[in-house]
């Protein structure tokens, strides 16, 4: 049975929940979960009540953020995440949440997905930064992820799965938002200096940056794999969340922003080779062809990520209070961590 996609919140009640995911549901009660999180998009928990359904499942739509909203469409970011769950999540090697029901307008970027509720797995504050044992997790499973899809990124890309790192509409829009992010920060809150330095360059740089990230051989990027989009289970396994920048480039791209992002400033300084190292062993292990593996190469690919990374806490802040003590600190500890990558990697002498 065809569903129509919820234009908002009040459009989601226990009669469409039950249409869309076939679950014999009687009454719900929701939640709005995330706030300052999953800032691209608008989060709830819903808790059911009926037979042989779930305690309560996870709905997301689009932001109620206007300019995330804007962003989200423009980068098909709603889109992405849909075809995700219809395309590719049963092949990922990591637990990603179960997908009860997905669905997109491509014209308007309206969307709605109902997954499965994973949120009593242990969590991690990406404000705090991960352990390194958990860090080696995370990029072990990364490992497996990337090697799953080692070379087929670009075939991803053209089928419409994915959006290529090189696609036109990166230099298209980013400069725009990054624009409006980047006189947000600098008025509501102190930059950094090692940040002044190389933000007024970054749009510049930015399609220089982007296409060399596509010399191959690509892969399917998760493109937004940090520490507040993680869950590990009972066992210490890993869990991924939110699949809207999916896309399709080198895998340093992942890698360089989780450890750049997710990690403290220490634990990033003290770990940062032997991670990349894990990564690259792990590519191996989990069936990358060596011949299609650069080391030298996807260590340019790492630098240059991190440098590019600085669009997150830059364009996020559109979509965010800085007044608010969370969101502000989000920011805040990216910038930091932001400020050591450019100064241990030498990422200034890139713009």
């Amino acid at each position: 049975m065809t569903v129509n996609i919820p234009e908002s919140i009040a459009d989601v009640n226990a009669q469409w929940l039950a249409e869309a995911t076939g679950f014999d549901i009687k009454s719900i009660s929701i939640e709005q979960i995330g706030v300052g999180i999953g800032v691209s998009s608008a989060v709830y928990r819903i808790k059911l009540e009926g037979n042989n359904c779930p305690a309560s499942v996870v709905v997301k739509l689009p932001a109620l953020d206007e300019a995330a909203v804007f962003t989200s469409s423009i980068l098909r970011m709603y889109i992405r995440e849909v075809e995700f769950f219809k395309t590719l999540a049963r092949d990922c090697p990591f637990k990603v949440p179960a997908s009860y029901y997905g669905d997109v307008n491509k014209e308007t970027s309206q969307f709605a997905i109902v997954i499965e509720d994973l949120g009593k797995m242990r969590i991690v504050d990406q404000n705090i930064g991960m352990t390194i044992e958990d860090a080696r997790v995370a990029v072990d499973g990364l490992a497996h992820f990337h090697a799953k899809w080692w070379g087929k990124g670009d075939a991803l890309a053209e089928a419409g799965t994915t959006v290529s790192l090189g696609d036109p509409i990166y230099p298209a829009i980013l400069p725009m938002v990054f624009g409006e992010g980047w006189e947000k920060v600098t008025t509501q809150m102190t930059v950094p200096q090692a940040i002044m330095q190389v933000g007024p360059k970054w749009t510049a740089a930015l399609p220089r940056l982007l296409q060399s990230l596509v010399v191959g051989p690509n892969t399917l990027c998760h493109g937004d794999f940090r520490a507040d989009n993680m869950l590990f289970t009972s066992a210490d396994e890993l869990a991924v969340l939110d699949f809207q920048l999916i896309g399709s480039g080198s895998g340093a791209y992942d890698l360089a922003y989780f450890v750049t992002q997710s990690l403290s400033e220490n634990v990033a300084s003290k770990y940062e080779a032997e991670l990349f190292d894990l990564w690259l062993d792990g590519l191996l292990r989990y069936g990358a062809p060596a011949a299609l593996i650069n080391r030298d190469a996807l260590w340019q690919h790492y630098r240059t990520s991190a440098l590019f990374c600085l669009v997150y806490p830059i364009v996020a802040s559109r979509g965010m209070d800085l007044a608010d003590p969370r969101q502000h600190r989000l920011v805040e500890s990216m910038n930091e961590r932001f400020v050591r990558a450019v100064t241990e990697l030498n990422l200034a002498e890139l713009v």
